[in-house]
């Protein structure tokens, strides 16, 4: 079985294949030159290159295409930069500009029907696929966001850095604040594919020749003063039979699927540092633990910045059969809404497969003050973990209708990771965390010391196929039940405050013995 958070992130991955050749494609399509010698539009699109190649699979009858077109909008002298918020699960989106006027920020409001959602800008362009007849074959909207993983200056004297996020941030359901942006003679990404449908057939194009023509829909064209001449870019298409021996369809159907190709992650996929409100997080800029112990510890002062944990509620909570036995599964999500990171060193005793956690604090100048204990850290030397977990970072129970204990989850250890960008408008949040998976947090059993960190506005995930996310129902009888989310459940970790850290989910078991049945009631209207 697919994993449905993976399945949300199909149409990035697609898009990605590639990404880095064609962005560097922009200058040596004289792009950079271009702009650099005028003043440049508030924003245009462009293409990398006027003709691609885009390679078709066939297996077991159903088809795969890998399609690039090497789309990307421009951002002028100006940064493009939107913020989108909700005050609450059932509040709508609110999202604003930033627009710099004689050089001061101001905020304008963005059409409330242009952000349903936190995927981005809604129907940002316009695809249009013609066949050598000029019949239109494919036509489809894309959103847009602008956060790039593969952005990258296309003139000369554009800054030399890009604060904006990786991603746009959309995939979890109880995102609160994202910040979308494209910084000034940067580019970003266009997307090139329809909006993913589980319901609808692969996107597939037959064998032959044809002309993309992408446009940036009139709304767009007139909300941020882009000119009709840098409002559309044309590429022609090849699309010829895929080299299965090169490993394409494998790629092409694990990206179709919603899988990633890389390495099996215990998390969901993980996706610049900012101006001076964020130096906070500076000090992540070294993710290793030092080798031993500070002597002396200091004690952690009594007022200044620090974390808050929340847990937000289970989602994509499924009924699964395994074995004769029911189990519910579940995605869990806690995030650091504080003023401060959380950040967890680990210190190896010699010779054993434990480590004394360290919670170190930080002033307002992300200079190191303190140091309390905070638990420990042990190896899990599972296939599929292989690293470091903190043992006091979290707690999963099912509770009963009067919410009482029924059954607690198996899963008491967690890698601490940033995951998910659930509210990156809150002050200090950082946009760029640098230990977004696996392959930059936790350690490895040669180590003997780790640091773990979850960095203001940003949340570790674990997704609900992940070992122990999940609770054994097999004999539990049919009625309500509640999935609790319990961060810092000893408190062992100092925080702003500890009476936000529970969230609880309900569900309804039913059905007999051999057919069990489950109901997840929405919470204020989202079925996540």
């Amino acid at each position: 079985m697919s994993d449905p958070l993976q399945k949300r992130r199909r149409r990035s991955r697609l898009m990605t294949y590639g990404a880095v050749a064609a962005a560097l494609g922009l200058t040596a399509a004289g792009v950079g030159v271009a702009q650099a010698a005028a003043t440049p539009a508030p924003l245009s699109l462009v293409a990398a290159t006027g003709q691609v190649t885009a390679e078709r699979y066939e297996d077991d009858g159903e088809s795969y295409l890998s399609l690039d077109l090497g789309l990307h909008v421009i951002a002028g002298k100006d940064p493009l930069e939107i913020w989108a918020k909700r005050t609450g699960y059932d509040k709508p989106i609110k999202a604003e500009r930033v627009v710099v006027k004689n050089g001061k920020k101001t905020k304008v409001t963005v059409p409330a029907e242009l952000v349903p959602d936190f995927n981005g800008l809604k129907d940002f362009t316009t695809i249009s696929i013609a066949d050598p007849a000029g019949t239109v074959v494919k036509e489809y909207k894309t959103p847009f966001c602008g956060n790039g993983y593969s952005s990258a200056r296309t003139r000369p004297d554009a800054p030399a850095a890009n604060p904006y996020p990786q991603g746009c941030g959309g995939y979890n359901p109880f995102t609160l604040g994202a910040v979308w942006g494209v910084q000034a003679g940067w580019d970003a990404r266009v997307d090139d594919y329809p909006v993913y449908d589980p319901d609808a057939e692969s996107f597939d194009l037959p064998v032959g020749q044809y002309t993309a023509t992408a446009t940036v829909n009139p709304v767009y064209q007139k909300l941020f003063g882009i000119p009709q001449a840098q409002s559309t870019a044309q590429v022609g298409v090849t699309v010829v039979e895929g080299d299965t021996d090169r490993g394409g369809l494998a790629r092409i159907k694990a990206a179709d699927a919603g899988q990633a190709a890389a390495a099996p992650d215990e998390h969901s996929i993980h996706d610049a540092e900012g101006d001076a409100k964020r130096q906070v997080s500076s000090y992540v800029n070294e993710l290793r633990a030092p080798a031993k112990r500070p002597t002396p510890l200091k004690a952690a002062p009594s007022g200044g910045p620090r974390p808050d944990l929340r847990s937000l509620p289970a989602w994509e909570i499924a009924l699964e059969q395994e074995d004769g036995k029911w189990y519910v599964n579940f995605g869990a999500t806690v995030w650091n809404a504080g003023t401060s990171p959380l950040l967890v060193d680990g210190f190896r005793r010699t010779g054993t497969e434990l480590m004394d956690a360290y919670q170190y604090f930080f002033d307002a100048k992300g200079n190191q003050v303190g140091s309390r204990p905070a638990g420990t850290m042990e190896w899990d030397n599972r296939e599929g973990h292989l690293h470091w977990h903190f043992t006091d970072f979290a707690q999963y129970n099912l509770l009963d209708s009067t919410q009482k204990l029924s059954v607690r989850s198996g899963k008491e250890a967690f890698c601490l990771a940033n995951t998910d960008a659930v509210d990156f408008t809150i002050a200090g949040a950082k946009w760029r965390p640098e230990n977004t998976d696996l392959s930059t947090s936790c350690g490895a059993n040669t180590t003997i010391a780790v640091r773990e960190v979850l960095d203001i506005g940003n949340g570790d995930t674990y997704s609900q196929y992940r070992p122990g996310q999940s609770f054994e129902v097999t004999d539990l009888p049919n009625g309500t039940y509640y999935i609790q989310v319990l961060a810092n459940p000893e408190k062992k970790l100092a925080e702003l405050d500890t009476t936000n850290n529970s969230a609880l989910r309900q569900i309804i078991l039913g059905g007999t013995p051999e057919a069990r049945t489950l109901t997840v009631p929405p919470v204020h209207g989202i079925k996540g």
